[in-house]
């Protein structure tokens, strides 16, 4: 006679249900619909599943909780299959840098002056217009008490 472990006794029905669901789950590659896929792919979808793990953790079986958080892990990783394709597609299609720098090079053919540069090669030519020449004026700057203000 088989000798059944003492820790498979204390399963209720629902608890062996559940039991079987998820080890068929994690057994045959089932593919997570795309409706619930949508939504599992999602941070707040996630974080439902982890708690979702973590309760059957908490009120079940120790053996079921553990096996809870084991699919929890695969749902979220067959549910996050729209990522890839996607990241793969703009990694093919990224052209390199060289391939970049000589398209910029053909946008941008020869080197020209900016509009900054020619505003200021025409109002300040340095060493072409004339010398700084002083005024002599009669003003005189008149200082008034600081009062403590300042050292000077």
């Amino acid at each position: 006679m088989v000798k059944i472990p003492s820790f498979v006794k204390k399963f209720s029905a629902l608890e062996i249900i559940l039991l079987v669901a998820l080890v068929v789950y994690l057994v045959f590659n089932v593919q997570t619909p795309d409706i619930l896929s949508g939504y599992i792919h999602t941070p707040i979808g996630i974080v439902v599943v982890l708690v979702l793990a973590l309760c059957l953790f908490l009120y079940t079986n120790p053996v079921l909780g553990i096996l809870g958080l084991f699919v929890a892990f695969e749902i979220i990783r067959r549910s996050n299959v729209i990522a890839p394709v996607s990241q793969v597609t703009m990694i093919q299609y990224t052209p390199p840098q060289i391939k970049k720098d000589d398209e910029m090079v053909k946008m941008n053919p020869e080197p020209t002056t900016s509009l900054e540069e020619e505003v200021v090669a025409q109002m300040a030519p340095l060493g072409v217009s004339e010398p700084a020449s002083y005024i002599t004026t009669s003003f005189r700057p008149v200082s008034e008490n600081v009062h403590n203000a300042s050292v000077m």
